[in-house]
């Protein structure tokens, strides 16, 4: 089992000074490594279509609306499952994660991957390595501590990754900001990319 995780919106809280009103981790499930590369030779194959270099990195938030439903439509025929959680930042109450970026993404995170409903186990985990080198290394550490007992046994190995050289990355970022864009209805596109990859949604969180 490999899985691809990756966030959309931000873990801050000054709304009104332009953080995020959600926060979205979505987790791209494959229960299958060959049929993981297949998805990333199509998705490669699509950027040179584009003629776009193979340096280009896919983000949700920088491309066009054109190119997010022909990234997501091209991987329909792929066998994949979509397990997300979206927070609702007002409704957190805890002082801890209010005020500590670090043990917010950790915690939520963790939940993603803990609570599964058994689907996931001694999974192989990649996340997004780009970005503040000790971020990433503190949840890299939580993790395993957090998931790697013997009763859970819920990840195998964990590693960070460079989105700008790992396209299945990349699209976990595109499977992320279509479902947080689905949660901002003053988006005339909002339902738009969510319902392309619907039918691979296993779950979606709306943690409260």
């Amino acid at each position: 089992m490999l899985i691809f995780i990756d966030d959309s919106g931000d873990p801050g809280f000054k709304i009104n000074k332009g953080a995020s009103a959600f926060f979205v981790i979505a987790c791209v499930i494959f229960k299958d490594e060959l049929e993981a590369e297949k998805s990333a030779v199509a998705l490669k194959q699509f950027r040179r279509k584009l003629k776009f270099p193979d340096t280009v990195e896919f983000k949700f938030n920088k491309s066009r609306r054109s190119i997010r439903e022909s990234f997501l439509k091209i991987l329909r025929p792929f066998e994949f499952d979509i397990r997300c959680i979206v927070v609702d930042k007002k409704l957190i109450r805890s002082d801890e994660l209010i005020n500590s970026q670090q043990s917010f993404c950790n915690y939520f995170v963790k939940l993603l991957l803990e609570h599964n409903r058994g689907t996931i186990r001694n999974a192989k985990v990649r996340l997004d390595g780009r970005g503040d080198r000790l971020f990433k290394r503190n949840i890299t550490t939580y993790l395993r501590r957090e998931l790697n007992q013997p009763a859970k046994k819920v990840v195998k190995n964990l590693q960070l990754v460079d989105s700008k050289n790992n396209i299945l990355i990349q699209m976990a970022d595109m499977v992320a900001g279509a479902i947080h864009r689905s949660y901002d209805k003053e988006k005339t596109d909002a339902s738009v990319y969510r319902k392309i990859i619907n039918k691979k949604i296993k779950d979606c969180w709306e943690f409260k």
